[in-house]
């Protein structure tokens, strides 16, 4: 007679065989000693015993689940979350632009017109997007983008591809983000070029943008536009930026000096767009992202599954 201790051990064997090294019940059979079929009830009986437990993760019903938490916390219209591999910037920026891009294919219609901002982020949107055959859709700049320095925003080669997807030429805001005076900012606000490109902004139904984070190497940070007393007070209190605009953790804006030399759509403009659509995530866009949940500048989040988690959890 078999001893019950002898065999579990050949239970436990054939299931590591098996399940851990990819055996298959031949080579099993020949490794254990024993017929194919006593193989075949040895991985009936861990199955049956609970010494193994097969679990299949459906990352889609996992996302689903992120989904409808974030809608319900942020009071947003919409979360989408995609599963990542990795929590590294470049495979998150790839991932979200692909999703990001998916999503405007299928609900920009006839008719619409699109505010875009600029960054590696709305870069890797524009790259993926397919051509749509849509009429009378306009796509706009939402904040100014000449730079002070060699860096380079991507706002032409961002606008050009999302007018060829789109069927159209794109309006340009031919401006730096930030300026110097106020009263720079309010001559060229005058001009009635620049006006009406500021005013087909602020009346865009979809608004797409990300967060921009509080780091030197960051994007906006290596333009040339701030002074140390800019640097200080946005390193001391701000979450993030949107639109060159900066807030805290609970949304609110900072700076109200900088905020008055900046270009380009206000953020309260973005609460009133049928779709106020922000992409982003990774660890250092975590606090800009709920500040801009908190603030209400987006109805739409595209995001990825660990992003999602950290936001929920704060």
């Amino acid at each position: 007679m078999v001893n019950m201790d002898e065999k579990l051990k050949k239970v436990i064997e054939a299931a590591k065989l098996y399940y851990l090294l990819d055996k298959n019940q031949n080579e099993i059979a020949s490794i254990l000693g024993v017929s194919r079929p006593t193989v075949s009830r040895l991985l009936q009986t861990a199955k049956a015993e609970g010494i193994v437990e097969i679990r299949i993760n459906n990352p889609a019903e996992h996302s689903s689940n992120l989904t409808n938490e974030l809608e319900q916390k942020f009071k947003i219209k919409k979360a989408i979350v995609t599963a990542i591999p990795q929590y590294e910037d470049k495979i998150i920026k790839n991932h979200l632009g692909k999703r990001a891009a998916d999503f405007l294919h299928e609900m920009v219609k006839d008719g619409d017109t699109i505010g875009v901002t600029w960054g590696t982020t709305l870069y890797h949107i524009a790259r993926e997007l397919q051509q749509k055959p849509v009429n009378n859709v306009k796509v706009v700049q939402l904040k100014g983008g000449i730079s002070h320095s060699e860096t380079n925003t991507y706002v032409s080669e961002i606008l050009y591809l999302f007018g060829k997807a789109f069927n159209t030429s794109p309006i340009h805001l031919p401006l730096p983000a930030i300026v110097d005076h106020f009263v720079v900012k309010q001559a060229m606000e005058a001009d009635r070029h620049i006006k009406r490109v500021l005013d087909l902004g602020k009346q865009a139904n979809i608004a797409l943008f990300t967060v921009g984070t509080i780091r030197s190497e960051s994007l906006l940070f290596r333009l040339g536009y701030f002074t140390d007393a800019d640097l200080k007070e946005i390193y001391s209190h701000a979450a993030g930026d949107i639109c060159s605009r900066f807030f805290d953790k609970q949304g609110n804006l900072l700076n109200e000096t900088l905020n008055d030399r900046t270009l380009g759509i206000d953020l309260e403009a973005l609460k009133k767009k049928e779709y106020s659509i922000l992409v982003g995530g990774g660890p250092q866009k975590i606090e800009g992202i709920y500040g801009a949940l908190k603030g209400g500048y987006a109805n739409v989040l595209i995001t990825d599954q660990f992003t999602a988690r950290f936001l929920l959890d704060k």
